[in-house]
């Protein structure tokens, strides 16, 4: 059996930025050090910096009064963040640059008088911290059906922005969609899925054309990571999502000359391997390396902990 590793997979300039605040705040503050929700979607980051003293909260008031706490990769909506002002709690910000870039281009969007569409899932703390960058005049919509559903108050007054991990194919059809429905809705000046869920996502796609079988790692809350396992069983191959090598079924592998492998943006390098290895001992397969994008982005600590 021959087993191909995806370029780029993993880690993302957003998650090791995220990951390194905490780990930082931990060092020059020390335990606790709270963060609200998961700082990024993956069961062994999580309790990997849990062991190191970090405690992760849903809501802010279970952090006690003048405690150090830490919004996630994911950003928070604007009340989150005047909640933690109120409660005197000392903020460091592991939110995404780029998701920062959609929460400003709502704030220019509503600046301008136009209402924003938001493409996105419901429920994704994405979503509920960009959807809060504005008390008003927001919609969401998930699928094709939402689009038909929408009702505006001024459709020449309407723009709209995306999740970042979205599948790029699904929300090129929901765009289009909206386009259709409302000729004068404007876009960002950049597309706002981010350029880790491309790259991961185009070399899944290439992955899945050569494999028949694709096993992604990654934690089953990480929308990133079920996108790129929607894209490859999209493709055609088989395509599972694990969050470690211990959920492998050798059953899955039976008849199966070729396996891809790949990882979602906030699955650490050290579960692929270990991954890799448990696919060597089940099908005796020798281990190639795919050609992809180089990725060079990094994006600085806060200052404070950069320090």
């Amino acid at each position: 059996m021959e087993i191909l590793l995806a370029n780029p997979r993993g880690f993302c300039a957003g998650v090791e930025r995220a990951i390194a605040i905490v780990e930082k705040a931990l060092e020059k503050f020390g335990a606790p050090i709270y963060v609200r929700h998961e700082v990024v979607h993956n069961k062994f980051v999580c309790d990997d910096l849990r062991a190191k003293g970090a405690v992760f909260v849903e809501e802010l008031d279970e952090v006690p009064p003048g405690s150090t706490v830490i919004f996630s990769a994911h950003g928070v909506s604007k009340a989150v963040r005047q909640e933690a002002q109120a409660r005197g709690l000392k903020v460091f910000d592991a939110t995404c640059p780029l998701v920062t870039k959609v929460h400003v281009e709502v704030g220019k969007m509503r600046g301008q008088a136009c209402e924003v569409v938001m493409i996105g899932h419901k429920g994704h703390p994405e979503v509920e911290g960009t959807m809060g960058q504005s008390q008003d005049g927001m919609y969401l919509v998930e699928t094709l059906a939402d689009v038909e559903r929408l009702v505006v108050r001024d459709p020449a007054r309407l723009a709209y922005v995306t999740q970042t991990t979205l599948s790029v194919d699904d929300a090129g059809a929901i765009i289009d969609a909206l386009r259709r429905r409302f000729p004068l809705i404007q876009g960002p000046k950049k597309d706002d899925i981010c350029y880790a869920t491309q790259n991961r996502q185009d070399a899944v796609k290439a992955l899945a054309q050569r494999c028949d079988l694709v096993i992604i790692v990654g934690s089953q809350n990480s929308s990133n990571s079920r996108r790129l396992k929607e894209v490859a069983a999209g493709v055609g191959s088989a395509a599972y999502l694990v969050d470690s090598d211990e959920e492998l079924d050798p059953a899955w592998l039976v008849g199966k000359r070729r396996v891809g492998v790949s990882a979602g943006a906030s699955a650490p390098e050290n579960l692929v391997a270990r991954v890799v290895r448990r696919l060597e001992q089940i099908g005796q397969g020798q281990v190639s390396e795919c050609q992809g994008v180089e990725e060079a982005v990094n994006f600085p600590l806060p200052r404070e902990l950069a320090d």
